[in-house]
């Protein structure tokens, strides 16, 4: 396995407690942001601040507009993107303080400052969301610090993946069409980012006229390779953090039974397609 995509295996759990812990749901409520996908938009777009729909559909990538458009600018009529990020923090705090419960404060303290010397490393340029979770001043708090430099992390990758995306040809749509054709399914991914059956055929219809799926919506082989490359275009972008830390032996040794004890908190089937470690 390439190093970026298995420190992405690590540090993704920590990260994505934010999505799936009813620590995180119940900080989210309580700042008036009730519902999953108000929290989820304002609590990953505040760092943009106070911003309409089209940045977020930019940076986000994969959401149908419209969805997007349900959500945002309304959710900063409930909540200040400052509060959205103090709710959000303090929501995976919980969430990594009861999940990480057997760990000693050594253990976390030390991962977390190592993971934060490769979040300080991440290159802001052209790196929409990394850029500004980035600029979110690094947290004291050993689990504050561990979420906060893996959330600068899974951004920063992200916009990656996006720019190979993009390099690709693909949009938000055509991108998920494409994936349920070869592991995640349609009925995990469409609902999970809010395209319309109208929407999605349209997308599936495009991709089989480039002879990337099938008559039955399956990859072809064209696609595998396609998603060999991006994968691989994807990684190479999310190396400089990793390079800059040096050797990661420890910081894996740390992560591992980490990252195992936060995929407690995210179901097996989940859109961000992330495998057990």
């Amino acid at each position: 396995m390439h190093l970026a995509r298995r420190m992405w295996t690590l540090f993704e759990p920590l990260h994505a407690v934010t999505y799936f812990a009813p620590e995180a749901r119940e900080h989210f409520e309580a700042a008036g942001l009730r519902g999953f996908w108000r929290g989820y938009f304002a609590g990953r777009a505040a760092v943009l601040g106070p911003v309409g729909p089209a940045p977020v559909v930019a940076a986000f990538f994969g959401f149908a507009p419209a969805t997007v458009a349900r959500a945002l600018p309304d959710v900063w009529s409930r909540a200040t993107p400052a509060a959205a990020l103090e709710a959000r923090q303090a929501g995976a705090v919980a969430s990594l303080r009861a999940l990480l419960a057997d760990f000693d404060a050594e253990h976390v303290a030390e991962a977390a400052e190592l993971l934060s010397r490769a979040a300080a490393a991440a290159e802001p340029a052209g790196r929409m969301l990394g850029a500004a979770n980035l600029a979110v001043p690094m947290p004291a708090e050993p689990y504050a610090r561990l979420w906060q430099s893996a959330t600068t992390l899974r951004e920063h990758r992200g916009d990656g993946h996006v720019a190979a995306l993009v390099t690709a040809g693909l949009d938000g749509c055509e991108s998920l069409a494409w994936r349920s054709g070869l592991d995640l399914s349609r009925q995990t991914l469409q609902p999970a980012r809010g395209w319309t059956d109208d929407e999605w055929d349209a997308a599936v219809d495009r991709l089989r006229r480039r002879g990337w799926l099938t008559s039955a919506a399956t990859a072809t082989t064209s696609a595998i390779e396609a998603y060999r490359r991006i994968e691989g275009l994807t990684d190479e972008a999310a190396m400089r953090p990793w390079h800059a830390l040096g050797s990661t032996d420890r910081l894996v040794e740390l992560l591992t039974p980490l990252a195992r004890a936060a995929a407690r908190a995210i179901p097996d089937v989940n859109p961000i397609g992330l495998p057990r470690v």
